[in-house]
């Protein structure tokens, strides 16, 4: 017997790994699995060139059992083996890997595709563990030895039978308290479910006796307990097959199951990527947003794998945001991990990942405009929103990567259009891309400023969803043409000569409109005659960058109360009301400030904001009436 000692530092990294590295006691299972297909990876590997070897691929295996009763569960393989000096070399040692020093004495071998690199991984055994040992016979050898530990205090390494190659480890599970249920880890249910989590596509089978229960034959109502060796994993990956091999259902049924969705998804997509980053994506385009998709609780992120054994569940560094509805996984072998597989290191590697993830994502978007629109409208109702936040966050940062997949209805039919559609059917005078906010298309249709616009022959954006308008001005232009808002005082469909017959009716009533002003105890910036409305008497219009739409979405968010735009009192110089406001002035100024008061109402009701002060409006109509 050979009775070792763990070295002081050595010690100190075993309780750090137990308490601090890894965040779910869980993958140890994951870990030991990992190691145990590496173990066959090395012999499958020899077997290519030496013919002693005597085994194919399809005689690999894993296998877990499970004793209850003696608190055991052993994960076995009948790879490498490992000799005595192995053993202290890779398990005395901690965080001494023999698979990276496998992997560097064969570099040039295209054959080889070890999962472990770190030698820390065995040690999670210890999380649940309060014993662990390992009997392993080496390939080639007479001779077994026999590992075992306790923890930190240090390990023995003694000689013992072993019939076959290859490796048992054997861990005496942990007693439950009332912090953690260790039991769960001797239950077929969790371990089968932990397998199929973490490990369902190591290439080798994991295999595992079942217990279930059968009728008896001849006897009507008596069952027995049965034990059958059930394969737990499905070892070959969806997405490493070629895309001529996987049809529509399979797709959509691996979706379903992986990611518990009652509906097939709109959009599939499969790619393979070699070059500088070199990896295997399976992406889904949902059809509708989870129930909990714009709450707090909903979580971003693909699924990520290293050579087939999932490293992340949710990995929010391959999305941006505004992508934030896609599913999927990644399986990369490229990847940089650090000692617990569980967290990765920011590198460049994983960066370059996700740009490329995202410029496929943005590409398969324009694909099914183009393509299917019905479908991409269907998309764009469930998940529009996230890219129109896509365009206003980060200072506008991503607006030209995403300014062609965005959709508003317009008065063009009231459908849904393009950015791009809408330039290619501009006048040829037309300068600007002309937009209204409202709730609705048809609360927008009823505003004062749509008809005039509209009989110009202009086209409008309808933008009916709260962060339209935030999205819009956030871009400020499409194809060199300026965003303009048609109830803002900067709107311009007038000629020279209307321009210039305007502002001479407004200077020759400056008094008249500063009384008014006065009289609405700085509601509004300014009162004044317009010629951008058809029938209508009056409008607001907003002065400066807030609208009057946006200051109700502002002041609907917690915090915002008070919020305030700058609006402009706007009267038709062309409506009758317009004579009855000079008359007023020059004969019954008290009555002109009641007008004044009651168009303002009048303006507020049509643009659909609430009235400051109905009770007043309501006096007013009466008493002028």
């Amino acid at each position: 017997m050979r009775q070792k000692q763990f070295k002081a530092e050595s010690k100190k990294l075993l309780d750090l790994m137990i308490n601090s590295i890894y965040t779910h006691k869980e993958i140890f299972l994951r870990e030991l699995i990992s190691n145990a297909s590496d173990a066959l990876d090395k012999l499958y590997f020899k077997s290519l060139t030496d013919d002693s070897v005597g085994m194919s691929k399809d005689d690999f295996y894993i296998r877990i059992s499970l004793d209850k009763d003696a608190r055991t569960i052993t994960i076995s393989d009948n790879g490498i083996g490992m000799t005595a000096d192995e053993l202290e070399n890779n398990l005395g040692v901690i965080a001494k890997s023999g698979s990276q020093k496998f992997k560097a004495d064969n570099a040039d071998s295209a054959d080889v595709e070890i999962i472990g690199q770190f030698g820390v991984g065995f040690y999670s055994s210890f999380m649940v563990s309060k014993n662990v040992k390992v009997v392993s016979k080496a390939f080639g050898s007479d001779e077994a030895n026999c590992w075992e530990s306790s923890g930190v205090e240090g390990y023995t390494i003694t000689p013992c039978e072993k019939e076959t190659v290859g490796t048992d480890i054997i861990l005496t599970i942990a007693d439950s308290t009332d912090e953690v249920n260790y039991d769960e880890y001797l239950d077929q249910y969790k371990i089968s479910s932990l397998v199929k989590k973490y490990s369902n596509y190591i290439r080798y089978p994991i295999k595992m006796l079942y217990e279930t229960s059968k009728p008896v034959e001849g006897k009507e109502g008596e069952y027995e307990t049965v034990e059958e060796d059930r394969t737990l994993n499905s070892m070959l990956p969806l997405w490493k097959k070629q895309k001529s091999e996987i049809t529509e259902e399979e797709y959509n049924q691996f979706y379903k199951d992986v990611f518990y969705d009652y509906e097939a998804p709109l959009r599939v997509i499969h790619s393979k990527t070699e070059g500088q980053a070199t990896y295997n994506a399976l992406l889904y385009i949902p059809s509708h947003a989870p129930f909990d998709y714009y709450s707090k609780d909903y979580e971003k992120g693909l699924q990520l794998y290293s050579k087939g054994v999932l490293i992340a569940d949710k990995c929010k560094e391959l999305l941006p945001d505004y992508f934030n509805f896609v599913r999927g996984l990644v399986d990369s072998e490229d990847l940089s991990l650090n000692i617990s597989r569980e967290m990765l290191q920011h590198d460049h590697q994983l960066k370059l990942i996700a740009r490329t993830i995202e410029k496929k994502i943005k590409s398969e978007l324009l694909k099914m405009l183009e393509t299917d629109r019905e479908k991409y409208e269907k998309f764009f109702d469930a998940f529009g929103t996230s890219l129109k936040f896509g365009v206003y966050s980060d200072y506008g940062m991503h607006k030209d990567e995403l300014a062609d997949l965005l959709l508003f209805k317009s008065s063009h039919e009231k459908k849904y259009v393009t950015l791009k559609e809408y330039v290619e059917r501009m006048k040829a005078e037309q300068k600007s891309i002309y937009y209204a906010a409202g709730e609705t298309v048809d609360r927008i249709e009823m505003l004062p400023q749509t008809d005039a616009v509209k009989d110009k022959g202009f086209e409008i954006l309808y933008l009916t969803d709260y962060v339209d308008e935030f999205a819009v001005r956030t871009m400020m232009q499409y194809e060199e043409k300026t965003f303009v808002n048609i109830c803002a005082d900067d709107a311009d469909f007038d000629t020279d000569e209307e321009k210039e017959a305007l502002k001479a009716d407004n200077e020759a009533n400056k008094e008249m409109f500063d009384l008014m002003k006065e009289a609405l105890g700085g509601a509004v910036q300014a009162v004044r005659f317009t010629n951008k409305l058809k029938n209508h008497p009056v409008c607001l219009s907003s002065e400066g960058m807030l609208s009057a739409e946006m200051e109700k979405v502002l002041n609907a968010m917690p915090g915002n109360n008070g919020v305030k735009a700058e609006l402009a009192l706007e009267i038709n110089v062309g409506h009758p009301i317009a004579e009855k406001l000079k008359k007023f002035y020059a004969e019954d100024q008290e009555t002109l400030k009641k007008y004044a008061k009651l168009l303002y109402g009048q303006a507020r009701l049509i643009g659909g904001m609430s009235l400051e002060n109905p009770g007043e409006f309501s006096n007013l109509i009466c008493e002028l009436m």
